[in-house]
């Protein structure tokens, strides 16, 4: 059924890198739900696998000293979502990756293989994008960690070099202390389907809730890779909450997304979509910050 030349266990992160370097050929294996499935399709006969499935390690979520959101990348959705540290402080996080597939999927899947596929369409991109996200990546020369935006090169590629991976997802104190978020993804099922938009918006209200101190706005497939809209978020940061600032918020992500025109919708269609998911989910952001508009 699975068309593949050798399968390797590896025990921890210094054992991937060296199978790594031993089968520089060989791709990285986690929970299967994106691999197995293209290599039943083919796309992927006769490859050589490494599989960190077994690194305990690599899984959980935990708080640094500094305030820090470590997101180990063997993290499963389900285990993000039900998280208490994320229900806590990033919650638009777990209830976007409890909308990636079904239940099965949600179990095995993990948050390291939904980033490093480089698809725009990732449920917990464009959220981890808004959250200004940090991706840490280890290697033959240690560790280096690179702001998301910088991780996703073009559509389906990302910056891992040679006998790379991706160790932990992070997200600084500084991302979201004060800030309240909200996720919508727009489908054409209600359950088990692939964005055709998602949009994840982050605000920061003053004491008095009365004025947007600033606005992090992220989109998945509105262009070759998730993507934040700097224009947008320039037009709300340090606005009043009113609905005039919502509509010209929503109206300026059209200056920043690179819509086009699939299978799935249309440009034009896309581009009304982006405008109308920024402002419900601005909206929704700010009420969950104690607002009203």
């Amino acid at each position: 059924m699975y068309d593949m030349k050798a399968l390797y266990e590896a025990k921890s992160v210094e054992d991937t890198i060296a199978l790594l370097q031993k089968h520089p050929e060989a791709q990285i294996i986690a929970g299967g739900s994106d691999v197995l499935v293209q290599m039943r399709e083919g796309k992927r006969a006769g490859a050589e696998l490494v599989s960190i499935y077994g690194i305990d390690a690599l899984r959980g979520v935990t708080m640094e000293e500094d305030g820090m959101i470590r997101i180990g990348s063997l993290t499963s959705f389900s285990h993000i979502t039900k998280d208490p540290i994320i229900q806590k402080y990033i919650n638009v996080l777990g209830e976007a990756v409890d909308m990636v597939g079904g239940p099965q999927i949600r179990n095995i899947g993990t948050i390291g293989g939904n980033t490093c596929n480089g698809v725009t369409s990732a449920d917990s991109a464009s959220t981890l994008h808004a959250w200004d996200a940090i991706v840490e990546l280890t290697g033959p020369e240690g560790i280096r960690k690179l702001p998301i935006k910088e991780f996703y090169l073009k559509a389906g590629v990302v910056d891992l070099r040679p006998a790379e991976i991706q160790t932990a997802i992070l997200i600084p104190k500084e991302a979201y202390e004060g800030y309240k978020g909200h996720y919508i993804k727009y489908a054409m099922r209600n359950a088990m389907d692939i964005a055709t938009t998602g949009c994840s918006v982050n605000v920061k209200l003053s004491e008095d809730k009365k004025t947007m101190e600033d606005v992090r706005i992220a989109y998945g497939v509105a262009g070759p890779v998730p993507m934040r809209a700097p224009s947008a978020e320039a037009v709300a940061k340090g606005q009043t909450v009113t609905t005039e600032h919502v509509e010209a918020f929503g109206k300026a992500v059209l200056t920043d997304i690179k819509a086009r025109t699939s299978w799935r919708a249309t440009k034009e269609f896309r581009e009304h979509i982006a405008v109308e998911l920024a402002k419900r989910a601005l909206t929704e952001a700010i009420r969950l910050a104690g607002g009203e508009i």
